[in-house]
């Protein structure tokens, strides 16, 4: 095998697949990434036995061939590499040198044919699909990735729901203290899906996609996977099985407390208060909502702080604790100016809204001890 490729091509292939590719494995095939330049074009592949990635970069075949090289050194020798032109080239065995300019490495890659023993990333009936935009799909798990569990306690609460019906896309995540919601029109119709992504792999899809308007995602989907196809390059994932959470029953639309605010203000005003919170103490944010005005408090052992903001409110008053790390993470990610907060009692979940409900976030309160 004998390749000529640009350094930033083949960087941004490698940058690409290697999100596939496991920090930590006891099969050092999966360590490497597949240069498949046997059929015409360069495609590198990684696969960690749950997500796969496919991408196909610019460059010319001398010779055509195939290589598996371990994903770190391979990345390390592309990037330290001052020239633009590099080839790689074996000895039809596994030898591989790289040649970069007066730079040379000569390193011992993998049969190929080791890692295709790997499960393939299957070739699927590109059936059921959808089409969105790079930028709808990067946004869409920007709002809501935050709220998956970080654990597999329970291995739904990793995964994101994806539910079509007709011009309807809602997603969903939860980890047991919070839930977000997106709606999202889209172009066209759809016969009904409803499946759980993992989380894991919508963080490595928008870590490669470009986020461009104009740019589109088809995302096709099957019984047990879900694929992404956009520029030259698929992911493909397996999904998480089984039913998710009644996520309508969790939800109400009645409340004691409704007020609107300033979405810049409230998240300014949480971020100076937190000032006050040492690493690992947990203290809640305690709010206030009386007529027009909304106190802000908290009390650490650093120190208290608080703050009054402006409000317009419909209901009771009503006094309630929340962690503030939740509050903050909702209220990064919503684009409005001012958003709407609706709120029962100081026991029941609060629900934060925007102005045409297309984001939904609703979280648990916390117990707390009123001082002065």
């Amino acid at each position: 095998m004998k390749l000529v490729c640009k350094k930033a091509n083949l960087l941004n292939g490698i940058s690409a697949v290697s999100k596939a590719v496991p920090a930590k494995t006891t099969m050092p095939i999966l360590e490497c990434i597949l240069i498949d330049a046997s059929k015409g074009v360069i495609k590198l592949i990684a696969n960690d036995m749950e997500l796969g990635i496919e991408t196909i970069i610019e460059g010319d075949i001398i010779e055509k061939g195939i290589i598996a090289l371990n994903a770190k050194i391979f990345s390390e020798i592309i990037r330290s590499f001052t020239g633009d032109v590099i080839t790689i080239e074996t000895d039809g065995g596994y030898n591989t040198r790289i040649v970069c300019e007066k730079a040379k490495f000569d390193i011992v890659g993998k049969s190929g044919e080791d890692f295709s023993y790997l499960p393939e990333i299957p070739e699927i009936e590109k059936e059921n699909s959808i089409v969105i935009s790079q930028f709808t799909l990067k946004e869409i798990i920007r709002q809501t990735i935050f709220s998956i569990a970080d654990n597999d306690n329970n291995k739904m609460m990793t995964g994101e729901l994806f539910e079509i019906s007709g011009n309807q896309l809602k997603v969903v995540s939860l980890d047991g203290h919070r839930i977000s919601l997106r709606n999202i029109e889209l172009k066209d119709s759809y016969d009904y899906i409803k499946v759980v992504v993992p989380g894991k792999t919508l963080n490595e899809i928008s870590k490669i996609l470009t986020g461009e308007a104009d740019k589109d995602v088809v995302i096709y989907f099957t019984d047990k996977h879900i694929l992404f196809e956009f520029d030259n390059t698929i992911v493909l994932s397996r999904l998480i099985e089984g039913e998710y959470f009644k996520i309508d029953q969790m939800l109400s639309n009645d409340y004691e407390t409704k007020f609107k605010i300033n979405r810049k203000d409230f998240l300014d005003c949480i971020n100076r208060a937190t000032l006050l919170i040492r690493e690992g103490e947990k203290k809640p944010i305690i709010i206030n909502v009386t007529e027009t005005n909304m106190e802000l408090k908290i009390n650490s052992t650093s120190g208290s702080m608080d703050e009054n903001i402006d409000i317009s409110k419909e209901g009771k008053d009503i006094m309630i604790g929340f962690n503030p790390k939740f509050l903050i993470d909702a209220l990064k990610v919503i684009d409005d100016e001012e958003i709407d907060i609706y709120m029962v009692n100081p026991k029941a979940p609060c629900i934060i809204r925007n102005h045409d409900s297309s984001y939904l976030y609703l979280i648990l309160p916390v117990n707390f001890t009123v001082t002065n």
